[in-house]
């Protein structure tokens, strides 16, 4: 693997990121945990607009589906201790460097969220890291999940008219990791809290319940499920506990429970504050993308070596503390990844050739 690293912005705090397309263009969107802008970037990296100055606190964001440049993101989450006016907003293009922000729902702590599709229905899940707090570090209330369908048109929704969610599961203690997946035919979402690791499955049909199975007993900040080797069975990556140092691969025993089968070799004095986590394909192989930001504040790819029998890892960048990171090709049919190097506030783009 070979890394070519181009630093395309410096954003304080820079944090979320998601791909947008917006008049016909593949584009990306990067976004600050603090009180800074949003940019949109054309594919290539280059900076095309600021959708707003502020106010930040953004966690998460994704496209409405079928819209076009339309978007959803998470807005006032400053901290684990500075969230309690956190919500959804509808982020909608006007013009140029001129984007609507209306409320879509009122969220308190909500930390990540994500739209899922199944039998045609856009549903939205709602994961909040706590349901209430009245001092710093104060984690008397755990979190929950919530969740509602998502209107194919979202106009009549502001700060007066919010969507309305209901309670999915809740009493998830740091419930903080969320990964979409394609769980038989539609989408899923992997979701980590002290409690362990869940999918949540939406309503097969309108109007029924979301089906919630426990992976994982194991406290997770974040999880993912990848076929690293090919067995046709999904291995369960874990980073733990929350915001922790330890990285764990679970395979699939004969009893079909996890077992752990890898964990990575440097000392976890290194591997402080695991968080960027994203699950892809990169030169044709499944990979996980993991980055730390304290310690050594690495970011790796980790892939199955079928040779050797056991996982390799290899080196996206060092001493950068990402927060996030996400892959796509683009138009030359390359392997992209952007991190949001938040300790150094810097936005990175990679390109992966072999």
């Amino acid at each position: 693997m070979k890394v070519e690293k181009k630093v395309i912005a410096n954003l304080n705090k820079c944090y979320s990121i998601s791909e947008l397309n917006y008049k016909g263009q593949h584009c990306f969107l990067v976004a600050a945990e603090k009180s800074d802008p949003c940019y949109l970037f054309s594919e290539e990296g280059e900076k095309l607009e600021t959708v707003w100055e502020g106010p930040g606190g953004v966690m998460t964001m994704t496209q409405v589906p079928g819209s076009d440049g339309q978007f959803l993101a998470t807005q006032k989450f400053f901290s684990p201790n500075d969230s309690l006016d956190a919500r959804i907003i509808i982020v909608t293009p006007k013009g140029k460097d001129d984007w609507e922000m209306r409320t879509l729902c009122y969220a308190p702590f909500v930390h990540r969220f994500g739209i899922l599709r199944r039998g045609g229905i856009n549903y939205l899940l709602v994961c909040c890291l706590k349901t209430g707090h009245e001092y710093k570090n104060d984690w008397r209330f755990p979190g929950a999940c919530f969740g509602a369908v998502l209107p194919d048109d979202l106009s009549g929704f502001d700060d007066e008219h919010p969507l309305e969610l209901t309670m999915i599961m809740d009493d998830m203690l740091k419930n903080h990791g969320y990964s979409k997946f394609n769980h038989g035919g539609h989408d899923a979402a992997l979701v980590g809290c002290e409690e362990g690791t869940f999918i949540f499955d939406p309503p097969a049909v309108l109007g029924a319940d979301w089906e919630v199975t426990q992976v994982s007993t194991l406290p997770s900040s974040d999880s993912v499920l990848v076929d690293f080797d090919g067995d046709g069975k999904p291995e369960l990556g874990v980073i733990a506990p929350f915001h922790g140092n330890s990285l764990t691969i679970y395979h699939l025993d004969e009893h079909d429970n996890y077992v752990p089968q890898w964990k990575y070799d440097r000392p976890e004095k290194e591997t402080e504050f695991l968080h960027a986590t994203w699950a892809c394909e990169i030169l044709g192989k499944p990979t996980w993308i993991v980055g730390w930001r304290k310690g050594t504040k690495n970011t790796i790819a980790i892939t199955w070596d079928d040779e050797a029998g056991t996982y390799k890892t290899e080196f996206i960048d060092q001493n950068t503390g990402c927060a996030n990171a996400a892959h796509f090709k683009n138009k030359e049919g390359k392997d992209v990844i952007i991190g949001t190097n938040r300790e150094i506030d810097e936005v990175a783009m990679y390109i992966v050739t072999e």
